[in-house]
C-alpha cells in the first residue's frame, strides 16, 4: 500500500495502521464511504497530519468529530472551507481570540494558517456521517488518535495542549502536565461558553509558554482571505 504520511508522522502512524484495530476500522470505513455521505472526503481525512508535522506540532487543539454537514469539513478541528459560513463555536474562538490578542474576527473559517505554523488541529474522531454528529465514535478512531497524542506527550520537546470540554479533557488525561501546558476550559460552544471559556485567555497564554520554552509563538491573527494549500488532499485511509 502507497504510504499516507509522507513526513514524520509516517513513523509513528503507519505502524499504527498495521494493528487489527486499525485495519477493522479500515474496513468498516470502506463500507460507510460506499453506501453512505461521509465527511469529510476521503482525501481530507488526514489533512491536520499533513499540514503540521511530527516535530513542528507545538500546539494541539482537540475537537471531537468533523463537522457533519455538506462542504464543511476538511480535516482540521474547528475549521471548515473557505466559503462556508463561520460556525457558532468558532464565531465563539473569534471572539476570544479578538479579546484576548485583539485579533480581528474574519468572516471565514479556514484554519489552515495556524496549522501551518504548528498548531495540530485534530479530532478525536476522524469521520463522520452526514447529519449524525458522533456517528462514528467507537469504531477505532479514538485509539489512533490517542497514539498521536502519546507520540507528542513522551517528546522532550514541550507542547501545548488545549483542551476544550470535558472530552477533550477526558482525551487528555496521559499528558505530563510536568513538561507540557495543558489548557483547560469550557467549551466554545454556544451551549458552554459562558460557562468559563470567555475570558480563559487560551491564545496568549500559549504564545507566553512557548516564548519561556524559546520555542516560536504562533500568529494567531488569521488573514483576512484564506490562503489554501495543496497538502490537505494526499491519499485515503
Amino acid at each position: 500500500m502507497k504510504p499516507i504520511f509522507d513526513n514524520d508522522w509516517a513513523d509513528i502512524l503507519h505502524p499504527e495502521m498495521q494493528k487489527p484495530y486499525y485495519q477493522e476500522l479500515r474496513s468498516k470505513l470502506a463500507d460507510e464511504y460506499r453506501s453512505r455521505t461521509v465527511y469529510p472526503d476521503m482525501y481530507r481525512i488526514f489533512s491536520a497530519f499533513h499540514l503540521t508535522s511530527f516535530a513542528d506540532t507545538r500546539v494541539v487543539i482537540l475537537g471531537q468529530d468533523p463537522y457533519h454537514g455538506p462542504r464543511q469539513a476538511h480535516g482540521l478541528s474547528f475549521s471548515v472551507q473557505p466559503g462556508i459560513s463561520v460556525p457558532p463555536s468558532l464565531e465563539n474562538i473569534y471572539r476570544e481570540l479578538q479579546d484576548d490578542l485583539g485579533c480581528a474576527p474574519v468572516r471565514h473559517g479556514f484554519l489552515e494558517h495556524w496549522a501551518k505554523q504548528g498548531v495540530l488541529l485534530l479530532n478525536n474522531v476522524l469521520t463522520v456521517r452526514r447529519g449524525a454528529a458522533a456517528s462514528h465514535q467507537g469504531m477505532g478512531w479514538e485509539t489512533f488518535t490517542d497514539a498521536a497524542i502519546a507520540a507528542i506527550n513522551e517528546r522532550q520537546t514541550p507542547a501545548v495542549f488545549i483542551l476544550w470540554g470535558r472530552s477533550a479533557q477526558e482525551k487528555g488525561s496521559f499528558i505530563d502536565a510536568e513538561r507540557h501546558l495543558i489548557i483547560k476550559s469550557a467549551h466554545p460552544s454556544p451551549r458552554s461558553a459562558d460557562r468559563g471559556f470567555f475570558g480563559s485567555r487560551p491564545f496568549s497564554r500559549t504564545n507566553d509558554f512557548l516564548r519561556s520554552k524559546g520555542l516560536p509563538e504562533i500568529d494567531w491573527c488569521l488573514p483576512a482571505v484564506p490562503e489554501v494549500s495543496q497538502e490537505e488532499g494526499k491519499t485515503t485511509t
